[in-house]
């Protein structure tokens, strides 16, 4: 029983006992969790963030459009392998209704999380290795050593900022249908947009596809974990698996995997086989091609003010539309970082939020 007590809300929410006790009131499975939680009181806390985001993630579903589902449910198949038949078809075949959690936040969390178990076998270093000794075209070693971030120009037109102690290594010319660079530190890159050939970046455990973004990708060898931050466009975040590497390389022009939009970071922690998706600290307003966005609400239904802040940041927020259907907004929030604007929402209308798996659920008992 003692397995569950160190486990994230998240992580308990994804376990299929948990679920049924929850969801369906097993008798058998209540025995257990009333035992579990006589024995653990003091993880009370844990089973109600639990069960709220089970519950939330349920009524959710209803405001998830078809189009959604199907993405998320194709870009999962592929993540826990199609080739790997029974284990996943169990894993989809455990109830009717297991279909609409796989659109839920805690489904696409603890699959991301299981993918990387799965795959624990592999040796991303040894990968790494592999995908270097297949460059034909000789190598160009960029290395900086001073205290102050340096330029480097690649010949396809894209341009990394190299930070102290790190190291970029690429082809003196990139040939074929693809653009490969192995990073080991932390860089900033703009990459020309190509989309026939996609660029790649290997850094230690994990590498990053994109067809033409900005984004910044931190892998230093002493901290063990990965980190990507997206800027600008889309990248697709995977394991260095023998697998996922030779999925991702065939397939050229697509960005499966998990997918990263502006705002949004992954770190990858390898020890604890840990994928985590999540917003960046500060999210910035989107460089849209209209005109600056205006956040000065008066007596505006909360659906508005919450479609207005997923447009200009591209974050998804998640609510009970129906319950909060009679909140209204009068402010202005010109001024107010992201979380904050969300935080004077919620204090105005009597709500709490939280980020879970780079979305923001906001709970309300309604206005």
């Amino acid at each position: 029983m003692s397995e569950y007590r160190n486990l994230l809300p998240e992580e308990l929410a994804a376990n299929q006992s948990f679920r049924r006790w929850t969801l369906f009131d097993d008798q058998h499975e209540s025995i257990f969790w009333t035992e579990w939680l006589e024995l653990n009181p003091d993880r009370i806390d844990l089973v109600e963030k639990a069960q709220q985001l089970i519950h939330f993630t349920e009524t959710a579903f209803n405001n998830i459009s078809d189009e959604e589902i199907a993405n998320e449910v194709y870009r999962l198949s592929h993540s826990i392998g199609e080739n790997n038949g029974k284990k996943s078809s169990k894993i989809f075949s455990f109830r009717p209704q297991w279909f609409q959690v796989a659109a839920s936040v805690i489904f696409l969390l603890s699959l991301g999380w299981w993918f990387n178990k799965q795959n624990v076998k592999d040796k991303p270093a040894g990968v790494y290795q592999e995908i270097l000794s297949q460059i034909s075209e000789p190598l160009i070693v960029k290395e900086n050593t001073t205290d102050k971030p340096k330029f480097v120009l690649l010949t396809d037109g894209s341009t990394v900022l190299l930070q102290p102690k790190s190291r970029i290594t690429f082809p003196a010319t990139f040939v074929g249908n693809k653009r490969e660079v192995f990073l080991s530190g932390e860089a900033f890159f703009e990459v020309a947009k190509d989309p026939q050939k996609p660029f790649y970046v290997y850094a230690s455990t994990l590498a990053t596809k994109v067809l033409g973004t900005s984004f910044k990708v931190s892998a230093f060898e002493n901290e063990g974990s990965v980190k990507v931050v997206v800027k600008t466009g889309r990248v697709s975040v995977f394991p260095m698996t023998q697998e996922a590497v030779a999925r991702q390389r065939a397939d050229d022009y697509k960005l499966d995997g998990m997918v990263l939009t502006p705002n949004q970071q992954i770190v990858f922690a390898p020890k604890e086989l840990r994928l985590t998706r999540s917003l960046i600290a500060d999210p910035r307003v989107l460089e849209l091609p209209i005109q600056s966005q205006s956040f000065i609400f008066k007596n505006t239904p909360i659906k508005e003010v919450f479609e207005t802040l997923e447009k200009s940041y591209g974050v998804k927020i998640i609510y009970d539309n129906e319950l909060m259907k009679n909140c209204f907004l009068t402010a202005s929030l010109s001024d107010e970082p992201l979380f904050e604007k969300i935080n004077l929402i919620c204090k105005t209308i009597g709500a709490e939020y939280e980020q879970m798996d780079a979305s923001i659920i906001v709970t309300s008992k309604g206005c």
